[in-house]
């Protein structure tokens, strides 16, 4: 990479990985490895990208976040920063796109991972995925990046299908009214017959006090 594309893309480096510091869990042994794998980086940086050597090291960063528990949601914020950022060269345009495209990776490595308690939750994440995953498709398309292009369409197929056969045996978010607060103990049980499902009620409506429950909410359909 030239000069003035290092020195243009080494802003971008630091803004996307001091965020997924901010937001990823950094206690334990997972976050100390973290820690010292994004400062490694960011202090060699410039070799890295003049010599084309960063994809190994940021591969090895977004897996380490990955390990820290860090959530799908979290590192959604850290691609949204990402994609704000505005580069003019073409080298840290194609900095910021690589990193995007690690992210998306990751997020797909991570639902691979997650467990899934309703249909709804499904939906939440295919939509978030399908809202990152089409305008790096479409500007990979527009820069007719055919091998960018074909990764990123194979990628979120793959995504779509996992999350499709995750769902389909999956029970459905129902919401209910009762006639007025009553506790989570006497929901659960006029909802599955089953007092002892009270936590699950208490968890899908995030219920302050289980004796004081709101008189409208969600449970799952069985």
């Amino acid at each position: 990479m030239e000069r003035n594309d290092v020195k243009a893309s080494v802003p971008v480096c630091n803004t996307i990985l001091e965020q997924l510091l901010v937001l990823a869990p950094t206690r334990g042994r997972s976050g100390s490895d973290l820690r010292t794998a994004v400062g490694d980086f960011l202090a060699n940086v410039e070799t890295y990208l003049r010599a084309d050597t960063w994809g190994p090291p940021l591969d090895s960063i977004f897996d380490l976040a990955r390990l820290t528990g860090m959530t799908v949601y979290q590192l959604e914020e850290v691609r949204k920063v990402g994609a704000a950022l505005t580069p003019i060269l073409l080298g840290a345009i194609l900095v910021q796109n690589s990193m995007i495209q690690f992210i998306l990776a990751t997020q797909c490595r991570m639902i691979a991972d997650m467990t899934f308690v309703s249909r709804e939750d499904v939906s939440v994440i295919q939509q978030i995925m399908n809202n990152a995953f089409d305008p790096m498709q479409e500007l990979a398309a527009d820069d007719m990046d055919q091998a960018t292009f074909s990764a990123l369409i194979a990628l979120h197929a793959a995504l779509v299908f996992h999350l499709a056969q995750t769902a389909r045996p999956l029970p459905r978010m129902l919401s209910y009214e009762f006639y007025a607060a009553l506790p989570t103990l006497v929901i659960a049980y006029k909802l599955y017959s089953d007092a002892s499902r009270a936590d699950e009620v208490r968890a899908e409506n995030k219920i302050v006090h289980p004796a004081f429950s709101p008189r409208i909410g969600h449970g799952l359909s069985n």
